[in-house]
């Protein structure tokens, strides 16, 4: 899989970096490395082929230590409290070629867990800053910054990763990120997967004394999105996602209590059931989220954020941020078994770490079915033609049993090919003057095609269906 292969060179096109710093000239790579030689130079009984998620193969020897040492490339997402750990963890281990992008500002708030921070960092960037400490501390590591949301990157970027760790504070940018890394699987003709085109994610999570930290490996593991129902609406909110750069009118109401009513009203103690109290927070936090033109500050709102604060806990970012670089370590060397697939952590009464496979989920819309079906035709074959194909025969779907289409309608909304005449909607007789022409005249060679038709539902086919007309003369 990727991991395995030498990751590309270079910055990609369309995605600037900031503050990346030259490396420090190295010491001897056989002094800085020695303690990973007992780990990839040795034979071991729980190579990753031993496991119940095998990757790869591991093969002991100084090819295993150099693909570390000078080939992987790997990217955190992410220089928070996870991210911090994760990008001292990675350089300790041999990762030598790090990118991070975050795009925070370091707050005041941040120093107590966040250690690559210092009081004169406050208000640059935690990418930057996180970068050029790691360079300092770690000689011959070269750590690249971006200060931008993991969403502007473009999908075709991350296939420079051999993997991609996540330290993340929200659904929406994991869900970016899982949904980009399974569009990159190419499958070939039969419809078998190329291993190469495989980019594992590794995501971690914490939330007071709980975390999780998961692999995903896209259309073998359970994805993120197919485990999406078990993140309920979040009832507290981490402090480091509210300080610097609010995105939510709950982070302006957190803002107001955990940092202006201690600069502001220091050494009274702030009483949840005064309305007085909640007044100054409710106008507090209206007034921050004017300041970055949030909508939906709200009384109520107010009160409930500020009975929902869950403190970071310095040594659930450490304990999250070791699994998941001890997982990129093994992926990317095959020296240890890769973990199957979902590790909790139940911290708050006890200790409580157990780990176990989450299932793909066959209505999956990141990594479920899907039909693809690649047709070659004469170019005078008509539209009609066309439909009466796609109906009498069945059609192959991925990772499902082939379906036969009763009714098909040919093309997306409003630009539609042709609809047989059982299709709801008006469609085929608003189609029906394409019947006889040939495709020639409708789609271009090698254009793909949306499908429709009452076999195609969300529960057959969640990735959708589409044809690929390809002229055979």
């Amino acid at each position: 899989m990727a991991a395995a292969a030498a990751a590309s060179s270079g910055d990609p096109a369309g995605a600037e970096s900031t503050g990346t710093v030259p490396a420090t000239a190295a010491p001897s790579l056989a002094d800085q490395y020695r303690s990973i030689d007992n780990l990839l130079l040795r034979p071991s009984p729980f190579g990753n082929e031993t496991g119940s998620l095998p990757n790869g193969e591991f093969e002991p020897g100084e090819d295993t230590k150099a693909r570390l040492l000078s080939e992987a490339k790997v990217l955190v997402i992410g220089a928070g409290g996870l991210g911090c750990e994760l990008l001292k963890d990675l350089a300790l281990m041999g990762f030598r070629d790090i990118h991070v992008t975050d795009l925070d500002t370091i707050d005041l708030t941040n120093l107590n867990r966040q250690f690559l921070f210092r009081m004169s960092d406050v208000g640059s960037g935690k990418s930057e800053v996180a970068a050029k400490f790691i360079m300092e501390r770690v000689p011959g590591v070269t750590v690249t910054a971006y200060t931008k949301p993991v969403q502007e990157f473009t999908t075709t970027w991350f296939r420079n990763f051999a993997v991609v760790i996540g330290g993340l504070d929200n659904i929406e940018a994991r869900r970016y990120m899982n949904e980009a890394l399974c569009e990159l699987v190419v499958r070939d003709e039969d419809g078998d997967i190329d291993p190469s085109t495989i980019i594992p994610y590794i995501d971690g999570g914490t939330e007071g004394f709980r975390g999780q930290s998961r692999v995903i490996i896209p259309f073998v593991t359970a994805c993120f999105e197919c485990t999406l129902s078990m993140f309920p609406p979040a009832q507290g909110f981490a402090m480091c996602t509210v300080s610097s750069t609010p995105r939510k009118p709950e982070h302006c109401v957190a803002y107001a209590f955990m940092v202006l009513w201690e600069k502001e009203r220091k050494g009274e103690k702030l009483d949840k059931d005064s309305p007085e109290h909640m007044r100054w927070l409710f106008d507090k936090a209206t007034e921050r989220a004017a300041e970055f033109g949030i909508e939906g500050v709200t009384y109520k709102l107010t009160m409930g954020v500020t009975k929902n604060i869950i403190p970071a806990i310095a040594s659930t970012n450490a304990y999250v941020s070791a699994t998941c670089a001890l997982e990129a370590f093994k992926i990317v060397t095959f020296a240890g078994q890769t973990m199957n697939n979902y590790h909790n952590i139940l911290a708050d009464y006890g200790c409580n770490c157990p780990t176990y496979p989450l299932e793909r989920s066959p209505q999956c819309p990141a990594c479920g079915p899907q039909m693809s079906v690649n047709l070659s035709v004469p170019r005078a074959t008509t539209a009609r033609e066309l439909a009466e194909a796609l109906t009498s025969m069945p059609l192959p779907v991925v990772d499902s049993e082939p379906i036969t289409l009763s009714e098909v309608m040919i093309g997306s909304v409003p630009d539609v090919v042709f609809a047989t005449a059982g299709i709801k909607g008006g469609w085929h007789d608003r189609s029906k003057g394409n019947a006889d022409k040939p495709l020639s005249e409708l789609v271009e060679d090698g254009q793909q095609l949306t499908l429709r038709g009452p076999e195609l539902t969300e529960d057959t086919v969640p990735r959708g269906a589409s044809v690929t007309v390809n002229f055979a003369d």
